[in-house]
């Protein structure tokens, strides 16, 4: 199930809803969002429920052990444990082939390649299960006894597919502790329809552009063909996950959880290294905290505990190698800033460095976007105008400019709103004095997204393919 869908908009998420307020005690709340959070996840793949509940009941029965055998030799042999089948688990269900087939290209073997389909936000709710029980060893997180509430951490149906990744020190009260005010429900589905929104109006639209031009051989792109292109996908990516990402928020809110916010206008940023401190803040961090500064050769070690996280972020993205080329090279761009220094950086011009930190992450898209390493080269003669000598395509064509002059307001109000610039409007009303301008706001911003609701689920009739990107990670 999707939440971009009608079904779930309409049928799905209201009896949720309606079933979560009556019900009378916490605990029936609890039960109620779990039954609905397995029935969401085995809709389309109701196999891979057993993967979730063995992943729920083995990390959960960790947690316990670890409580146990605190401070004891059996401690550390348990966090072994769980770590250790969570990422053979991971690595079973999303790089056996990955790993067969190139093992079969370096040695000229001939091992069957595995063809396991892909379970759904594997990658998410395995991160948040190992979260937790390094959280439960290192004493950052109390051991949870019910097993049916860290079921309900782990399979929780607004971050469960897709993410972010919500860590079990995020919500620990919430479990136990938590009400819903109209205010919750008012903000949350408010937040809801605006993911909604960035999702079937903006980043549905922008990929139709990407799958145009990008969807073939590329070879006969021209350079500002491929440019135009590769921006489009950058601001497709964002609305995308940032779409979901708002979405899981807002549900969260309605049900009384407050997750942390996982985007805050990466394009903003005059940094490599402040961009990714603003996008998938949730994976970013999680590799930061239990990764980074993991003992290297017997010590951390500073640079190789970087490339490492980098590393391991692009292999997170998926079983291919443009995503370990992807990760690393941000790695060597943080690398570079951090060589370089803060007082160099702030010492540059800001134009200067908002040109900077921008083409670095639209090529770095466009490396994120060809999985085939042919036409990722292919990408490199486009974009730096060597395939204009190869192959005349020249720099500019026609067909470029006609989609962009078509598309011209759709990519306008997409790069205003990738911006803060709605942020700081909300702002200026919730902290304007005059009782005038505070009540149009507030009444504005209402009516906009109802507006928003009924263009957004007129443009959901009669379609079928509103899968999110982050889906495949």
């Amino acid at each position: 199930m999707v939440f971009a869908d009608l079904f779930f908009i309409y049928f799905f998420l209201p009896l949720c809803l309606i079933s979560y307020l009556a019900a009378k005690n916490l605990k029936t709340k609890n039960i109620v969002l779990i039954v609905f959070s397995l029935i969401f996840y085995a809709w389309g793949e109701p196999l891979w429920i057993i993967l979730l509940l063995f992943s729920s009941a083995f990390n959960w029965f960790i947690g316990l052990s670890i409580e146990k055998t605190k401070g004891t030799p059996g401690a550390k042999a348990s966090v072994a444990l769980g770590v250790t089948v969570d990422i053979a688990l991971l690595i079973i269900f999303k790089y056996s082939g990955f790993i067969v087939e190139n093992i079969n290209a370096l040695f000229r073997s001939s091992i069957p390649v595995p063809r396991i389909t892909l379970p759904i936000g594997i990658s998410f709710f395995t991160f948040q299960a190992i979260s937790y029980i390094l959280d439960c060893y290192w004493d950052s997180v109390k051991v949870q006894h019910d097993y049916y509430k860290f079921l309900l951490y782990l399979s929780l149906f607004p971050q469960l597919i897709a993410g972010p990744i919500v860590r079990y020190s995020v919500i620990e009260d919430e479990i136990d502790n938590r009400r819903v005010t109209v205010n919750d429900l008012c903000d949350g589905a408010l937040r809801v329809i605006m993911g909604l929104a960035k999702k079937v109006i903006l980043a549905n639209n922008l990929y139709s552009i990407v799958t145009t031009f990008f969807g073939g051989d590329i070879s006969g792109l021209s350079t500002m063909g491929t440019w135009y292109t590769v921006i489009v996908y950058s601001l497709y990516v964002y609305f995308d996950f940032s779409g979901y990402s708002d979405i899981a928020i807002g549900l969260g809110r309605m049900f009384g959880f407050h997750f942390d916010e996982n985007f805050t206008h990466p394009f903003a940023c005059k940094t490599i290294a402040e961009f990714w401190q603003r996008w998938h803040i949730s994976l970013g961090s999680f590799f930061r905290d239990y990764l980074l500064y993991v003992p290297i050769f017997g010590k951390p070690r500073k640079y190789m505990g970087l490339f490492l996280v980098w590393f391991c972020t692009g292999m997170w993205h998926g079983a291919a190698w443009n995503y370990i080329i992807w990760g690393l090279y941000f790695g060597c761009w943080i690398f570079f800033e951090q060589r370089l220094g803060k007082k160099v950086l702030k010492s540059w011009p800001t134009w200067w460095k908002h040109i900077y930190s921008k083409l670095i992450i639209v090529i770095g898209f466009g490396i994120f976007y060809f999985e085939n390493l042919k036409q990722l080269g292919q990408f490199f003669l486009n974009i730096l105008g060597i395939n204009m000598f190869i192959n005349k395509t020249g720099f500019f064509d026609m067909v470029t400019f006609s989609s962009f002059k078509e598309n011209l307001f759709l990519i306008l109000v997409a790069a205003v709103i990738s911006m803060p610039v709605l942020p700081k409007l909300k702002q200026y009303v919730l902290e304007n004095k005059n009782p005038t301008i505070y009540a149009a706001g507030r009444i504005g911003s209402v009516v906009g997204c109802l507006a928003l609701l009924v263009i957004l689920s007129i443009l959901l009739v009669d379609t079928t393919n509103n899968v999110f990107l982050y889906f495949r990670f």
